[in-house]
């Protein structure tokens, strides 16, 4: 049995292990009001903390992409601008060495009484020079044209690098401003689950997480069911097998938002990550990766395809064989193997394609 069959076998067996050995009222079983409820409130279920704090989660993962997005955009302009302002330094140095030119034969003209040396010997009475002044003057003239003109073109050049580096400043600033409100989002998001999560006793903590593993559990099974699995047996591809090995070998690493490696990562920063280590550089994002990435249907799909979950395409896992995959799911969580369909799948995506 080949790795990847061990892997998939090991995800089946611990779901269903966690399945059989769960409580039977487990699925009802009252959370304590937390300490700031008041006496008359409802109590929850951790069926409905859980899907509270899932919930929280998917938003947050919603707000880290827009602000993974955003962060990308700046470091863009940001380039682009340190470009433009080569560019701008260039053109001003260009256009005073024309300047300069053109002073040097605007002089040049006046101390010669308005004649360049050419029309003088136009005026001799011997017939070579005469012919040679001609050449003269129309090479002159094709000079201080061509000066002229390139003086012209460079300040059109200026002109044009001064207002992109005034569009991109302005689009600099958009996005950080978009950045802060994002990370402003997150940091409620994740603070609102944790404080959930702090609110429960230890047994009732680790009672979530099989709940966690029960329901995925579940929508793996519905998924298998499904008959999804039964004509995804392609090869993964040279540079797939290599994005593979690498998302791989984080497995344990913790969810960081916003985190690309080495020490941890968020679900877009592992698939970009391993992609880029397999030589194809992908956008960052989970939603830029649905939205410039190839489409593949389900029954094409093989290992190193990028599976992308949820209607917002707010979640990334990379397809592995077997039905698994390896992801990095939210943060309080590793990099982990899971099933695939243990998620809402929007589609899947082909990097190399």
């Amino acid at each position: 049995m080949n790795r990847r069959h061990c892997a998939a076998a090991a995800i089946t067996l611990v779901c269903t292990l966690t399945v059989l050995t769960a409580p039977t009222q487990a699925f009802a079983a009252p959370a304590p009001p937390p300490p700031t409820a008041s006496p008359g409130a409802p109590k929850k279920s951790l069926e409905e903390v859980r899907k509270e704090i899932d919930a929280l989660y998917l938003k947050a993962g919603a707000a880290t992409d827009a602000y993974n997005l955003a962060d990308e955009q700046t470091k863009k302009q940001s380039g682009e601008i340190v470009e433009l302002a080569k560019a701008i330094v260039e053109g001003q140095a260009k256009i005073a060495d024309l300047k300069s030119k053109a002073g040097a034969q605007a002089r040049e003209q006046y101390r010669t009484g308005g004649l360049p040396p050419g029309a003088q010997l136009m005026l001799s009475d011997d017939p070579q020079m005469f012919m040679d002044g001609m050449n003269r003057v129309w090479q002159g003239q094709q000079a201080a044209k061509g000066v002229l003109g390139e003086l012209t073109r460079t300040q059109a050049d200026l002109e044009m690098y001064t207002k992109d580096a005034s569009t991109n400043w302005k689009k600099l600033e958009a996005n950080r401003i978009k950045q802060a409100k994002a990370k402003k989002q997150i940091n409620a998001q994740i603070a609102a689950a944790k404080k959930l999560e702090s609110q429960l006793e230890k047994e009732e903590r680790a009672r979530l997480l099989e709940l966690e593993q029960e329901a995925e559990y579940r929508a793996q099974t519905a998924w298998l069911g499904s008959g999804a699995l039964k004509e995804i047996n392609r090869e993964a591809s040279e540079r797939g097998k290599k994005a593979v090995a690498f998302a791989t070998s984080q497995i344990g690493k913790p969810y960081v938002w916003g985190a690309e490696g080495p020490g941890s990562y968020d679900c877009s920063g592992l698939t970009s990550q391993a992609w880029a280590a397999a030589g194809r550089p992908i956008p960052r994002t989970s939603q830029e990766q649905w939205r410039q990435l190839t489409h593949i249907a389900i029954k094409d799909m093989r290992p190193g395809d990028l599976i992308i979950y949820h209607g917002d395409a707010s979640h990334v896992g990379m397809y592995i064989g077997d039905g698994a995959i390896v992801h990095a799911p939210r943060p309080g969580r590793n990099v982990t193997l899971a099933g695939a369909g243990s998620m809402e799948i929007l589609g899947v995506v082909r990097p190399d394609k």
